[in-house]
């Protein structure tokens, strides 16, 4: 039997309770909305564990059209437990970090709209400068503007 081998990142996807407000802040920041449905029934309940579920998916793209973010709201079952204000260092998946062109642009502009910068934009070396804000819904997202093409 052959071994099998990774082909591709498929999608990251995380849970939210609005999720036009989502797709909004992910547009801002450059992603483009694929496409929108709604995933129920026992079929899908197998893949998750969750049994008979439905589930309101938007799926964004990055303009590169490489890597995906699935959105989902859980309409049935009801939501188990909330993750979005874990700290930098919790455990469990916590973070989606984008590459930018203009990292003080972008920031200003989603804290206008209510997201808010953790700590403060870094430089590392004269390689990137870095932050992470909280967005909608307090999701943890990274920001990264590359300063080198190395």
């Amino acid at each position: 039997m052959k071994k099998s081998q990774l082909i591709e990142m498929n999608n990251m996807g995380i849970v939210v309770e609005n999720l036009d407000n989502a797709i909004t802040f992910f547009q801002e920041i450059g992603l483009h909305l694929e496409g929108r449905g709604m995933i129920e029934g026992e079929w899908a309940g197998r893949v998750t564990g969750l049994g008979n579920q439905s589930v309101e998916v938007a799926m964004m793209v990055t303009p590169d059209g490489h890597s995906r973010l699935e959105i989902s709201r859980f309409i049935r079952p009801e939501i188990k437990s909330d993750h979005r204000r874990a700290a930098v260092n919790g455990l469990g998946y916590l973070r989606i970090m984008f590459r930018v062109d203009n990292i003080d642009e972008l920031v200003s502009r989603l804290t206008k709209q209510g997201a808010e910068l953790v700590g403060e934009i870094v430089q590392y070396e004269n390689i990137y400068r870095l932050c992470y804000i909280r967005g909608t819904e307090g999701l943890l997202i990274g920001l990264a503007e590359q300063l080198t093409n190395e």
